[in-house]
């Protein structure tokens, strides 16, 4: 795929980047090696003013880094602003939380005093994905670098003008110029960056194709990852839940981002004593959203991110429909130019069908009707998935249930699924592994040190390891 910019919302070429050539990359590598040498020993202080600058960066120049993202892969522009904002407050979170984080830990055991201690590893590589083009690489970059570590970005082909913006602001920030450097290069060059030495650690978000390889080649060099991959979160909706509130958010959990979202919600799974109103209510509200222009405010959907995704999501609708399926609106591109996909509701699916079992990235959402809790359980965890899961009741042993039972990395009582700073973020199962932000994520790129002092000379009377 060209390195581009193409205006998903008229299928226009903006603008092209020529890609790094292998003595370039060498060369980006060499230099946040040499540059973390130095920055792994500046001060927590230093470091929470670069990144405090770069959250004024990100809050002052919301509406340019919005048009940025708009423009190259399609989100809302309201959707695009406020995304530049949770990335500045990621940055003030970890500003004030990180050096916690980090501090040294006290175990008592029969020696002296032993500790846990933290070190950032050197050079990570970050594979990072077109549908949130800056929260992806925020969610990632703030805690490594407040952790001590530099970074290295292969963004997405298809968002090349927002991967320089990033590294823009930390540099812009004061951060030293090697602490963040974008690599714009092909899919095909990443093996290459993941094979060399000074490259410790790599982090991807992508499909689970993508987790494979990269978790695949950095395995074979004993490097770590953190791998968050697709996801077919479920939507479960039982009697007891407040069925305005629960339909309201089921349409935005299934369209935020115009859909394109790993944690949006996709299966809508319902009691029967509620299936048909919460239908009903549920395909109107679909229906009834403006679909058009994304850099206009009052758009609720905008086009998906390439041609491409129109193409595999209409294919997946249509063997969803070929394999049984019942369409209740949408269910073909919208003929306007631009890479456009309406809200697009199937109901009785098929256990084979794609809408069944595969990830649909784009807004189309599959209903499913159950009859009690069990069904619910079973249904929502036959999948390879394991991302995030939503859940409505108000029932308290329905929820402790859901709570226990759900195979999935993140469950939200009567809440849509949602990213936040403060909360771990990651799956499981085909989902991925490790985690992203919280304290759980700044501990990922860091050597665990174990440090265990006697004092005297007393030797380790332990004769096993």
């Amino acid at each position: 795929m060209a390195i581009a910019t193409i205006n998903p919302a008229t299928g226009e070429i903006i603008k092209t980047f020529a890609p790094l050539t292998d003595p370039q990359i060498d060369e980006k590598i060499g230099k946040a090696e040499e540059t973390f040498r130095s920055y792994r020993w500046s001060s927590f202080a230093d470091r929470g003013k670069w990144m405090l600058q770069a959250a004024r960066i990100l809050e002052e120049e919301q509406d340019r880094f919005g048009r940025m993202m708009t423009l190259e892969m399609g989100k809302p522009i309201k959707a695009a602003k406020a995304e530049a904002l949770k990335c500045a407050w990621a940055c003030r979170y970890y500003v004030e939380n990180g050096e916690r984080f980090l501090a040294d830990i006290e175990i008592k055991t029969d020696a002296t005093r032993s500790d846990v201690h933290f070190q950032p590893l050197g050079p990570i590589l970050a594979v990072m994905p077109w549908n949130f083009p800056f929260w992806q690489v925020f969610r990632f970059a703030v805690p490594a670098l407040m952790a001590g570590n530099v970074a290295l970005l292969k963004h997405a082909s298809n968002v090349p003008q927002c991967a320089l913006a990033i590294e823009e602001i930390f540099t812009r920030a004061g951060f030293p110029a090697e602490v963040f450097q974008t690599l714009l290069i092909g899919s095909e060059e990443v093996e290459h960056v993941i094979d060399d030495p000074r490259v410790r650690a790599a982090t991807l978000t992508g499909s689970i194709g993508a987790g494979k390889a990269i978790g695949g080649e950095a395995g074979r060099r004993i490097k770590k990852t953190v791998l968050e991959l697709g996801g077919s979160d479920p939507f479960i909706i039982m009697p007891s839940a407040d069925l305005n509130v629960a339909v309201k958010t089921a349409v935005q959990a299934r369209t935020i981002n115009n859909g394109q979202s790993c944690i949006a919600a996709k299966r809508f799974i319902v009691a029967e004593s509620v299936a048909e109103p919460f239908e009903r209510q549920f395909v109107e509200a679909m229906k009834n959203l403006k679909i058009g222009d994304p850099m206009d405010e009052k758009t609720d959907i905008g086009p998906l991110a390439t041609a491409d995704q129109v193409k595999i999501l209409d294919e997946q609708v249509r063997r969803s429909v070929s394999g049984g399926a019942r369409l209740l609106t949408g269910g073909k591109p919208v003929d306007r130019p631009g890479f456009y996909y309406p809200p697009t509701v199937l109901t009785d699916i098929p256990k084979e069908t794609p809408a069944y079992r595969e990830e649909m990235f784009g807004p189309v959402a599959s209903l499913f009707r159950v009859a009690n809790i069990d069904e619910a359980i079973d249904l929502a965890n036959n999948t390879i998935f394991g991302l995030g899961s939503s859940v409505w009741t108000n029932d308290r042993e329905e929820r402790a249930r859901f709570i226990e039972e759900m195979e999935a990395g993140m469950v939200f009582v009567n809440a849509m699924v949602a990213s936040d700073p403060r909360l771990p973020f990651g799956g499981v199962k085909q989902s991925g592994y490790g985690r992203e932000l919280s304290d759980f994520g700044i501990r990922e790129f860091v050597n665990i040190k174990t440090v265990c002092i006697k004092e005297g000379g007393e030797g380790n009377r332990s004769e096993t390891e």
